[in-house]
């Protein structure tokens, strides 16, 4: 491909990006090659990929056997680049199952283009355009082409500009289209107080039983949308990843949050972070996650005003759960008795509303959890230190990972609830 690359900046008099050049003399001739050509912060503008780089990539991709994925993150491809590789997603022997677009100058037109090549694509599973404004127009184009295109998995429109109409639309979508697994819409510009959105996505759960991960961070959710969107779940077998961060979620919507995780029977993966769901929100979930039907294993509960009470009671219930193995908990207030390796003297801190005893060994604070070995360093984002003989807890740089449904293969849902015959097809 090296070599087509040349002849190609060659015969179109284009300069040779050093950067290009080099991508391609380092990929084999093997299977399942990706080529990552991510731009960064370190890079000038005139060194990132520009439309002509990408033409040239288009042009060396064509009718190659070995390249899957393409990674073109951070540059400065525009609607006229993605109209090159929108063209080689129509080619019928094309072999890209991912295509990363993310951090670009893509807009309206461009999706609009990519949804197109879509319509008559088979082979791609992994389109990421977060933070390309595509806005309500290229929205709209991509989910009219959910409605044809059966093979994408991973569709990421996070800060896209999105509105209340493109996210509705959405929804309604992916009530029919069952091949999509994770979806991400975080960051809408979504100027309605009434969460109207809210509804058309907890009706989409009713009837999707494909849709594994959903991240809904930065959208405003309330606690109000919290129990609309739980309603749905209710009914719902399939999903395991569910992403809250960054909204306007307190006890109250925890609460209904909390009994759903009693009852669903996938629900793996919890994102909460940057909320305001203080001790008694802890409380519920940790009464949710000591509870033999939870099947949750990843919780993140950072920055969300907890202080000892809330964080004890959790530390208490990972030491009862069977399933719960990563906690990520900074951001909070970390007193000394939520740090400390021994256990305090006296009784366990009572809950702030109702008294919680699951049935668990003696309460346990995060430091002895992490030094008997029941929550890995690893699996966690503090870590245990002593100054002057008082026990603390550092931040650390795990987090709760961000892509679940790419990761995991598919399973038998048995108790998936099964869709209603469709009445009718929608049209956008």
């Amino acid at each position: 491909m090296s070599e087509l690359y040349v002849a190609f900046c060659a015969e179109h008099v284009m300069d040779i990006n050093p950067r290009v050049l080099q991508a391609l003399e380092k990929t084999a001739a093997t299977d399942s090659v990706t080529i990552k050509l991510p731009g960064s912060h370190n890079l000038r503008d005139a060194e990132r990929l520009s439309d002509g780089d990408a033409l040239a990539l288009s042009k060396c991709l064509r009718g190659n056997k070995t390249v899957t994925a393409l990674d073109v993150r951070y540059n400065n491809i525009t609607d006229a680049g993605v109209a090159h590789l929108a063209d080689l997603l129509q080619e019928d022997d094309s072999s890209l199952l991912s295509l990363d677009l993310m951090f670009n100058d893509i807009q309206s037109d461009g999706a609009e283009l990519l949804a197109k090549g879509l319509k008559c694509n088979s082979t791609l599973l992994s389109l990421r355009l977060s933070n390309n404004k595509i806005e309500s127009r290229g929205a709209m184009h991509l989910a009219r082409m959910l409605q044809v295109n059966s093979t994408l998995r991973e569709l990421e429109l996070a800060d896209c500009h999105l509105d209340t109409q493109s996210v509705i639309a959405l929804a309604v979508v992916l009530r029919a289209n069952q091949t999509l697994r994770s979806v991400d819409i975080s960051r809408p510009l979504l100027f309605s107080l009434q969460e109207e959105w809210a509804v058309h996505v907890s009706e989409m759960l009713v009837v999707n039983v494909g849709l594994v991960e959903l991240h809904l961070g930065k959208v405003g959710l309330s606690d109000a949308g919290v129990e609309r969107l739980s309603g749905g779940l209710r009914l719902n077998g399939g999903l395991r990843y569910l992403d809250l961060r960054c909204n306007r979620v307190t006890r109250d919507g925890v609460r209904h949050l909390a009994d759903l995780l009693q009852h669903h029977p996938s629900l793996e993966v919890v994102d909460l972070s940057s909320n305001r769901i203080e001790d008694e929100g802890a409380v519920f979930l940790s009464e949710a996650v000591a509870g033999r039907s939870s099947v949750l294993r990843e919780l993140s509960v950072r920055s969300n005003t907890i202080r000892t009470e809330g964080l004890l009671s959790l530390a208490r219930a990972m030491a009862a759960s069977t399933t719960l193995d990563h906690l990520y908990i900074w951001g909070n207030h970390l007193e000394e008795p939520v740090c400390q390796v021994t256990c305090p003297t006296g009784p366990a801190p009572s809950p702030v509303r109702h008294v919680f005893n699951p049935p668990a060994p003696p309460p346990q604070a995060f430091g002895e959890l992490m030094a008997s070995g029941r929550l890995p360093a690893e699996q966690t984002d503090v870590s245990p230190y002593e100054v002057d003989g008082r026990a603390l807890l550092a931040e650390a740089s795990h987090s709760l990972r961000r892509h679940y449904a790419s990761s995991t293969p598919p399973r038998l849902l048995l108790h998936a609830t099964t869709p209603p015959p469709p009445t009718g097809s929608q049209t956008l």
